[in-house]
C-alpha cells in the first residue's frame, strides 16, 4: 500500500533526519551531471549505497549503475572513506563518523520514462536512473536541490513538494524515486478542477499558440477520465503535473507516476504531435487511478533491486489501453469512425496470434520483465509466444464493456466500483478481488464466464455477437491469400524478417527468418512489388513453388496459401435502431 499520511509526516519531519541531494549540470553539454548526497546520523557500522536496477512503472531490469563513475565517499570532516564493492550496483562505505557524503558523476543521454538525459537544452531525470540510495534509510525524508547552469533560464517541473527556490522534498525514498523531473526552459499551463491544480509543463520548440491548442485537448481528456471514476484522485499536494518533452533529441515514451507523468516524443506539435502524441496523455493520466491507486498487490512493496512482476497487467495496463482511444473519442479528439477503425489493428494482433496456446492474460503479464523496455541480444520467438498485455487487456476490456452494456450495465461503472473499493481506499487488490468485484457488480454468471474463459484461460469472446449489439459488424475477406511472415527488400530478393507464425503456410513450408526468397513459380522476385503482386493475385489454396537462399545455400519448398485471417470491424449501416442507440450511448461524451 502506498498511502501517504501527510499529517503524520508534517508533525514528524522536524524530528527526523533528512537525507539531502544536490545535482549540478556544468558539463551537461557532454551529457554529464554531478550528484552529491549526504546521509546523516548513520547508526550502522557500514552504509551500503546502491543504484536501482528497476524503476516504478517499468517491469524489466535496468542496470543504471553502468553510467556511474568518479565515485567518492567522505565523512563530516571531508576525510575520504574506505569503499568496497560486493556487486556491480552497490558501494559499501566504512569508517564514517555518523555522516556519509557521497559524490559521483553520471552519464545520461536518453530522455524517456526510464532513463535520464543531460544536454545543453535540458536535464530530463528519472530518479532511479540518476540517484543512489541507502535502503536502510528508505523511510527518511529527502531534500533535493537542482543547481541550474549559470545564466540559464531553466526551471523545475516535478511532483516533488517545493520548499524554496530549486529545493524540493519527498516524504520518503519511494516518493522520491517515483518523482521524475524536467529541468529546462519549459512552458507551463494549468487549470483548476474540483479544487485540484492540473499542470502541463511542456519543453518543446513550438509556439505558445500550439501549446494552447494542445492544452485544450488535455483539459477535455482530464474531464472525461474524471467522469469514468466520478472524481479526481486526492493528489498528495493537491496537484498533478504532466511533464512533457517533445523534441528530436528525446525518445518516445510515457510513464505514469503517483501525481505526475512523463511524456516524451520526437514529434513536435506542428509536425504531427498535436494528434500523434495526445494518445499517450490519455493513457498515462488514466493511470493516476488505475495502477497508481488501484494497485496490484503483487507490485507492493516495490523493490528497486530486482524486476517487479505482476499478473494483473492485463487489467492495469490493458484496461487502461482500452480507455485510451475511447476517451479521445469522448473528448471530441477522435471521430466515431476513427475510433472504430482504430480497433482493427489491436484486435487482429491479439486474436491472430498463436500465443494463446501457451499463455493466458495473467501469464502474458508475467512476461513483462522480458519485454517492457528490456533488452537482449539472443533471438526470441515473440511472434508465436507473446501478446502484449496492453493489447490483450484492451480487447478484453472492449469485450467486457460490450457484454455489460448488453445487460444494461457498463465498464465505467465497474471501474468506478473498483475505484471506490480499492483505489480510493488504497487497498491493493488481487486478481481474485477483481473477479469478486465483477460478481458483485454484474452477477456470478457474467463474472465467472469472463474470468473463467478469458482470464484464467485464453479463449476468444463472442465478438461477432457483441459487436452486433452496438451496430458493428465483424468480417473477413476469404478471397485473399495469406503467407504468414513479414518481408522486406534485400538486394536482388525479398527477405523474411519475422519468425513464421505457427501453422501458417510459411511455417508449414519450413521457411525461417532471414531466408531470401529469390523466385516464385520460376519467376524472379527482386522487389517487394514483385512479391505483393504474386500474393495479391493468389487465392487461398494456391500452391507456390519457392526458391530461397539460407546461409548462402539454395533451397526449395512448396507453400499452399491459406485464407487471410485478418478481421475488419466496421459500422453496420443496416443495424437496427436498438443497436444504433446502444452504440451512441457507448461512444457518447460523458
Amino acid at each position: 500500500m502506498r498511502k501517504f499520511l501527510f499529517l503524520l509526516f508534517i508533525s514528524a519531519v522536524s524530528f527526523a533526519q533528512t537525507n539531502t541531494y544536490e545535482i549540478s549540470f556544468e558539463n551537461a553539454v557532454h551529457h554529464e551531471a554531478k550528484i552529491e548526497a549526504t546521509f546523516p546520523n548513520v547508526k550502522s557500522h557500514e552504509l551500503i549505497v546502491s543504484m536501482s536496477r528497476s524503476s516504478p512503472g517499468r517491469y524489466a531490469i535496468h542496470e543504471f549503475a553502468k553510467n556511474v563513475y568518479g565515485f567518492k565517499a567522505t565523512n563530516s570532516k571531508g576525510k575520504e572513506l574506505e569503499v568496497t564493492r560486493k556487486d556491480p550496483y552497490s558501494w559499501i562505505i566504512t569508517g564514517h563518523d555518523g555522516t556519509v557524503n557521497v559524490e559521483y558523476l553520471l552519464f545520461g543521454n536518453r530522455a524517456d520514462g526510464t532513463y535520464s538525459q543531460m544536454d545543453n537544452t535540458h536535464a530530463h531525470l528519472n530518479m532511479p536512473a540518476t540517484f543512489m540510495y541507502a535502503e536502510e534509510l528508505e523511510h527518511r525524508p529527502i531534500e533535493i536541490t537542482f543547481n541550474t547552469p549559470k545564466d540559464s533560464n531553466w526551471k523545475v517541473a516535478t511532483q516533488l513538494k517545493q520548499i524554496k527556490g530549486n529545493t524540493y522534498m519527498a516524504p520518503d525514498l519511494y516518493y522520491f524515486m517515483d518523482s521524475p523531473t524536467e529541468v529546462s526552459n519549459f512552458s507551463l499551463r494549468e487549470f483548476k478542477m474540483d479544487g485540484k491544480n492540473i499542470r502541463f509543463a511542456l519543453h518543446h520548440d513550438g509556439t505558445e499558440a500550439e501549446l494552447d491548442e494542445y492544452f485544450d485537448q488535455v483539459k477535455r481528456i482530464v474531464e472525461q477520465e474524471k467522469q469514468v471514476y466520478g472524481e479526481l484522485p486526492a493528489y498528495d499536494y493537491g496537484e498533478y503535473t504532466f511533464i512533457a518533452c517533445y523534441l528530436r533529441n528525446v525518445s518516445g515514451d510515457g510513464m505514469e507516476h503517483r501525481n505526475s507523468t512523463i511524456l516524451t516524443d520526437t514529434e513536435s506539435l506542428a509536425a504531427g504531435g498535436m494528434k500523434g502524441n495526445i494518445g499517450t496523455v490519455s493513457h498515462e493520466f488514466f493511470h493516476s487511478w488505475n495502477v497508481e491507486r488501484i494497485r496490484p498487490s503483487d507490485l507492493e512493496p516495490f523493490d528497486f533491486s530486482k524486476a517487479n512482476m505482476s499478473g494483473s497487467l492485463w487489467f492495469a495496463e490493458g484496461f487502461t489501453s482500452y480507455y485510451t482511444n475511447l476517451i479521445l473519442l469522448r473528448a471530441n479528439i477522435l471521430t466515431a469512425e476513427e475510433y472504430i477503425e482504430s480497433l482493427n489493428g489491436t484486435f487482429n494482433y491479439v486474436w491472430n496470434s498463436p500465443a494463446h496456446q501457451f499463455f493466458n492474460p495473467i501469464e502474458m503479464s508475467y512476461q513483462a520483465p522480458f519485454v517492457d523496455a528490456a533488452t537482449s541480444v539472443d533471438p526470441v520467438n515473440r511472434e508465436n509466444t507473446f501478446i502484449s498485455y496492453y493489447s490483450y487487456g484492451s480487447v478484453l476490456g472492449l469485450a467486457l464493456d460490450l457484454e455489460l452494456r448488453s445487460k444494461g450495465l457498463n465498464l465505467d461503472d465497474f471501474m468506478k466500483q473498483v475505484w471506490n473499493t480499492y483505489g480510493k481506499t488504497e487497498v491493493s487488490y488481487t486478481i481474485n478481488d477483481l473477479h469478486e468485484s465483477l460478481k458483485i457488480y454484474a452477477g456470478s454468471e457474467v463474472a465467472d464466464e469472463f474470468f473463467g474463459n478469458y482470464i484464467y484461460k485464453s479463449e476468444m469472446p463472442k465478438y461477432a455477437e457483441l459487436f452486433k449489439t452496438v451496430g458493428l459488424k465483424l468480417s473477413q475477406d476469404v478471397a485473399l491469400g495469406y503467407f504468414g511472415v513479414s518481408l522486406k527488400k534485400d538486394e536482388n530478393s525479398v527477405q523474411i524478417t519475422s519468425n513464421p507464425k505457427i501453422d501458417s503456410p510459411a511455417y508449414k513450408g519450413n521457411l525461417n527468418s532471414g531466408d531470401q526468397i529469390t523466385t516464385v513459380n520460376g519467376n524472379p522476385v527482386s522487389t517487394m512489388e514483385d512479391w505483393e503482386k504474386i500474393i495479391n493475385e493468389s487465392k487461398p489454396g494456391t500452391e507456390l513453388n519457392i526458391s530461397y537462399k539460407r546461409d548462402a545455400k539454395e533451397g526449395k519448398t512448396k507453400v499452399t496459401l491459406s485464407k487471410d485471417p485478418t478481421y475488419t470491424i466496421s459500422i453496420d449501416e443496416n443495424a437496427d435502431k436498438k443497436a444504433v442507440i446502444a452504440r451512441e450511448a457507448w461512444l457518447a461524451k460523458k
